[in-house]
């Protein structure tokens, strides 16, 4: 019997344009293997976090990685006149994303892809002209898109009153209203932040009190005494997580290996509300340690009823994070869907970021439940690329589509794969 030969348009697509996306992009495109890129490139940092606001990590952390570290943020700074700085501005970000774009994906597809569709062996992806692109294996890069969480209570508000931080690139709309930030982490903290610059009355309802990360420079008040400054000492490059947990989560590849309660505690012990110092909440009124209950709209405003009794608002803005579900990706149809192995929304992954569908892995924040914290983060993009890489390498060298997982697995005993990200 003859099989029939694969006929493909590329070797790997990658869908998804941001930090992520790019850098396993760059790492196939380095190892010579045929690497389609689709999406708009930065979509979500552009248009889905607010104006002024100020990435979490530090500068040692924000480079989106490549291989020959030819395309760097200090490579970027150089060129630009950037000053470097920890929290970088959003936009300048953005730039940043925008130029090693440039670089290192020049044709950069921009169409929207529609559907994975299974056509083993390999993939057809459906584009939004309908269009049709055969690929032998796809990584998916989406990030947060169509992730976020709303608690119940808020489900079903009209958007006009309440919407997730991740809904606007400005927050400038609310100047003079009185607005409600529901959450306690960086995204909530920060829209407070700008809103109350914008000119907003701003209340931050939190179920406790906000937890913050580092000091702010020359602020005695949170000087916390040697212990604390000698932990700071000791923080992993990254800084993903509490120390010693943050040089855990440097490794992802061996974070992947340990059980999977483990893994879970000390995920949620690295990911939990927090905020940098250089958020100031000067003049927000902060309800921390109260429970929302019921949620009414009230024609141009909303009620928001507390245990202490009930306010009303002109606008709500949940920053409640996101809680991963590559269901809701919406590119993924059902008999596809249900072939990938999945925890609670999450694939559960392989070497190589590898879901149960041999050659289909998912990378960013869809792979923190399977490699940990650092997925979550820019610093990750460096490890998900030569993952990846290394997984479809193996593929070409003859492991055969139903046994690439198997091979990327032996190549990582060997001990590739297990250093820190770039």
């Amino acid at each position: 019997m003859t099989t029939a030969k694969f006929s493909d348009d590329c070797e790997v697509a990658v869908i998804g344009a941001g930090p992520y996306g790019l850098a396993v992009a760059a790492h196939l495109r380095s190892a010579a293997i045929g690497t389609r890129v689709f999406g708009r490139p930065m979509s979500f940092w552009r248009e889905h976090m607010p104006k002024g606001m100020r990435l979490r990590s530090p500068w040692v952390a924000t480079h989106i990685a490549d291989p020959g570290k030819r395309l760097s943020l200090d490579v970027f700074a150089r060129q630009t006149a950037l000053t470097p700085q920890d929290q970088l501005p959003i936009e300048r970000f953005v730039q940043y994303g925008d130029w090693f774009a440039r670089q290192a994906v020049p044709d950069l597809d921009q169409r929207k892809v529609l559907r994975i569709e299974d056509a083993a062996p390999g993939f057809r992806l459906v584009l939004e002209d309908d269009d049709t692109v055969r690929a032998r294996r796809v990584v998916v890069a989406m990030g947060l898109a169509n992730q976020d969480f709303r608690p119940s209570p808020f489900v079903g508000i009209e958007p006009a009153l309440v919407s997730h931080t991740c809904e606007h690139a400005s927050l400038d709309k609310w100047s003079g209203k009185r607005v409600a930030v529901v959450g306690r982490g960086q995204s909530a903290c920060e829209s407070a932040f700008l809103l109350r610059e914008a000119g907003s009355e701003v209340d931050l309802i939190c179920r406790g009190e906000v937890h913050w990360i580092g000091a702010a420079p020359g602020d005695a008040r949170h000087d916390r005494g040697w212990l604390w400054r000698l932990r700071e000492l000791l923080q992993a490059p990254s800084a993903v997580g509490p120390f010693p947990w943050s040089w855990l989560n440097e490794l992802p590849e061996i974070e992947r290996r340990l059980p999977g309660g483990l893994r879970s505690w000390i995920g949620a012990r690295s990911l939990r509300a927090a905020a940098t110092r250089w958020v100031a909440l000067d003049g927000v009124r902060v309800l921390a340690g109260r429970a929302v209950g019921s949620v009414l709209g009230r024609g141009n405003s909303v009620a928001v009823e507390l245990d202490d009794g009930v306010r009303e608002y002109d606008h709500v803005l949940l920053g409640t994070g996101y809680r991963i579900d590559i269901a809701k990706l919406g590119i993924l149809p059902p008999d596809l869907l249900g072939k990938i192995v999945r925890r609670d929304g999450s694939p559960v992954l392989a070497a190589g970021c590898e879901s149960s569908v041999p050659g289909l892995h998912f990378v960013g924040a869809s792979a923190v439940d399977s490699h940990g914290p650092l997925m979550r983060f820019i610093a990750g993009a460096g490890y998900a690329g030569r993952s990846v890489t290394r997984s479809a390498l193996a593929h070409r060298r003859g492991a055969g589509r139903d046994n690439a997982a198997g091979s990327a697995e032996r190549m990582s005993h060997a001990g590739l794969g297990m250093g820190p990200a770039e």
